[in-house]
């Protein structure tokens, strides 16, 4: 039977922040708007809020092996993710115009679990003061555009007794290769123009403020691709908004190097995962009538090469 509390149960936070990959969905206000399932799966990207026993709040992705947390005595009403650059904003847009949102976890190892958290979401987009206390340069990962937080006001638990087991083989590096590209684009551009504004002469001959240079670069980086791909949602809700004006720079990821793990592994799983293995009285039988009349048609076929070679 499902179960249902007013907060996030501390000694649901550590299997929480064991799963991999995690469900966040969202809708328009509009009745014929389209609904968003979004899947999430990078490290380090969920932070749960913990509300220990003394009153302190704890950031879940900051808890090492010897922090003392009595997860018993734990509860959280607060998480927030951070939110990587895809090729939509649906759930920035939904967030951003009603809020509405859930994000769900089930166990794919071990006794079978599904976690559903209901909540108010708002979103901080890269630039913003919420931003950068969050995921101040040091701490965000390439790709990194806005952090969606999300008040929660109900959990619910099910079983999942149907959920098959699957086992973790690693991350993706596609996400994080593209965005670390973009993002350099954008960052030497900026150096350019920091270059050109610090040897402009005006600034030196009359005070005055140095000629306007673009903070994009031209058909290329990080921030165009949120002005262009990212501004709306496919039923033309707002999504990305202010964080393409922003002046703060992205990542140097030349110099600071993006985090890879190991090489991202395609390929094409075995044919034999498809294999129906039937099992029951009629499929025996099914099995033994067709073995028995192929054993049939060969045996007759072989005493007609016989008798004609004869």
């Amino acid at each position: 039977m499902g179960k249902f509390y007013d907060h996030l149960p501390g000694t649901l936070i550590p299997w929480l922040m064991d799963q991999k990959v995690f469900w966040v969905a969202t809708a328009p206000l509009a009745e014929d708007g389209h609904v968003s399932l979004s899947p999430k799966g990078y490290e380090e990207t969920m932070h749960v809020i913990i509300e220990t026993e003394d009153g302190e709040s704890i950031d879940s992705q900051t808890i090492t092996p010897d922090s003392a947390v009595n997860f018993k005595k734990a509860r959280s009403t607060t998480v927030w993710y951070e939110d990587l650059t895809g090729s939509g904003a649906e759930t920035i847009a939904h967030a951003r115009e009603n809020g509405r949102i859930t994000i769900m976890f089930n166990a794919f190892e071990g006794p079978p679990n599904i976690l559903r958290l209901f909540g108010t979401a708002k979103v901080y987009e890269f630039g913003t003061p919420e931003y950068e206390k969050l995921l101040p340069a040091e701490k965000r990962q390439p790709g990194s555009r806005s952090v969606i937080w999300v008040d929660v006001h109900k959990v619910g638990t099910s079983c999942g007794y149907s959920i098959p087991f699957f086992s973790y083989k690693g991350p993706r590096n596609r996400l994080r290769k593209f965005a670390a590209v973009k993002e350099q684009e954008d960052y030497d551009h900026y150096i350019s123009c920091v270059a050109e504004l610090e040897n402009s002469s005006d600034t030196t001959s009359n005070g005055s403020a140095p000629p306007a240079v673009s903070d994009l670069p031209p058909e290329k980086g990080l921030k165009n691709y949120w002005r262009f791909r990212n501004p709306k949602s496919i039923d033309d809700v707002p999504a990305v908004q202010t964080a393409f004006e922003s002046t703060k720079p992205l990542g140097d990821w030349r110099v600071r190097g993006a985090k890879y793990y190991v090489p991202d592994d395609e390929s094409i799983p075995s044919k034999d995962h498809h294999i129906i293995i039937e099992r029951g009285l009629i499929s025996d039988a099914g099995k033994l009538l067709t073995g028995f009349g192929i054993g049939v048609l060969a045996t007759t076929l072989l005493y007609r090469w016989a008798h004609g070679a004869h």
